[in-house]
């Protein structure tokens, strides 16, 4: 079984573009029958953000400490590897979403000085990109915290 490669920022950035050109065209075309978004729309991403901050941070504590093994005291090897898996889907989330929120928004920015329901619905889309960010920051960190001490490649894969 091979090892998991870091997540590439180009992929990151690849898949926020292509949501960001995606959302822009759809919305370009459809926003008259679009609903309003609220202000929380995106708001959830944050809760993902806080959950895998605390876990990193966990997990990064345990690793420092050797405290990795079945032991119940210990992170299991396992759980360690599953909280990678989990960092690099959920950067790849926030990177759509990211893509998704900025597609808006490059959208009703212009439009708000004439456009009322673009100036009603920046805020959430707003919140929605801060949010996505803050996912892909805390995978990446996540992600980071779960590498072994003697794993020195700080370099993504290529």
């Amino acid at each position: 079984m091979g090892t998991m490669k870091p997540t590439r920022i180009w992929d990151l950035v690849l898949l926020a573009g292509t949501a960001l050109a995606v959302t822009w065209i759809l919305v370009r075309a459809f926003y008259g029958s679009v609903p309003p978004i609220p202000i929380f729309a995106g708001a959830s991403l944050y809760l993902v953000a806080v959950a895998e901050t605390v876990l990193a941070f966990l997990i990064r504590s345990r690793i420092k400490e050797h405290r990795i093994g079945p032991d119940r005291h210990q992170i299991h090897p396992i759980t360690a590897a599953r909280a990678a898996a989990l960092a690099k889907a959920s950067a790849l989330v926030g990177a759509a979403a990211a893509g998704v929120w900025l597609g808006f928004l490059i959208y009703l920015l212009p439009q708000q000085s004439w456009l009322n329901a673009a100036d009603e619905d920046a805020p959430g889309a707003w919140v929605g990109l801060v949010a996505a960010i803050a996912v892909i920051a805390a995978a990446l960190w996540l992600e980071h915290c779960c590498r072994t001490p003697d794993d020195t490649s700080d370099e993504p894969a290529h």
